[in-house]
């Protein structure tokens, strides 16, 4: 069975706000503001050596991570996973996690979560204070 595709939307990364609130260049191409999805929200994100993703997690999200380039660490609940190029990782519900990039080149990951949260402020619940209060957060979500 083939299955027509109704409506095709395209987001390159330059066409949106990078988020760097909790560190790293987050760069959020598929969510309900930048295409009207309902179901989740993914894209890019670029850490440069020694940066870092603060410790947080999702209430009602899994997170899928892909490792394009470089060396990483994820710790999960206090376990930590080496992850490079080529390598994925789930993130359950409601786990803690916080993502380092230990290598000595930039490292590209892309990721996905999913369902989304009930709404977008929930999405995230911060464990780590951000050393960036001054940098940019913007919205993911949309109204729904």
């Amino acid at each position: 069975m083939t299955t027509a595709i109704t409506r095709t939307v395209k987001v390159t990364t330059e066409e949106v706000e990078a988020n760097t609130k909790r560190g790293g260049d987050i760069r959020v191409t598929l969510s309900p503001k930048t295409v009207g999805c309902t179901s989740g929200f993914g894209g890019v994100m670029t850490l440069d050596p020694a940066d870092f993703i603060t410790e947080h997690y999702h209430p009602f999200s899994e997170e899928f991570l892909h490792v394009i380039s470089g060396t990483l660490e994820m710790t999960l609940d206090g376990k930590v996973i080496e992850l490079g190029a080529g390598e994925s990782l789930l993130v359950p519900i409601g786990v803690r996690h916080r993502l380092v990039n230990t290598g000595d080149s930039t490292a590209t990951c892309a990721f996905h979560l999913s369902p989304l949260a009930p709404r977008p402020e929930l999405g995230h619940v911060d464990t780590e204070v951000a050393q960036r209060p001054h940098e940019s957060n913007p919205d993911v979500g949309g109204a729904r």
